[in-house]
């Protein structure tokens, strides 16, 4: 919905993954804070508030987390506005992942 701000989903991994990884930690704050705040309606206008980021399909994409040292999948529901956090690792774990599928969370 246009005019709703979107809810993150799993975020407590976030915390969890940058307590682990502290070098993540300034890179996830700046994307959670982003997508609070974001009315997002589409995976056009996700890509325009990070460049870096990958549409993977209609609802997912990967974001480039400290550098790009770290990846992030992220579903979209747009109607709902929500964000689902799917995946979080090193650039390593994501090479073994298929993102279109994985829900580690």
């Amino acid at each position: 919905m246009i005019g709703i701000a979107m809810r993150i989903v799993s975020r407590r991994h976030l915390f969890e993954f940058w307590k682990k990884h502290p070098e993540t930690k300034t890179s996830l704050q700046h994307w959670l804070s982003v997508a609070k705040a974001s009315q997002w309606s589409s995976m056009a206008a996700v890509v325009k508030a990070f460049t870096k980021a990958k549409k993977l399909n209609g609802e997912r994409a990967r974001f480039e987390v400290a550098g790009g040292n770290y990846r992030m999948v992220v579903a979209f529901n747009f109607k709902r506005a929500i964000a689902f956090i799917k995946f979080i690792g090193t650039h390593r774990e994501y090479d073994k992942i298929d993102a279109l599928k994985v829900s580690k969370y």
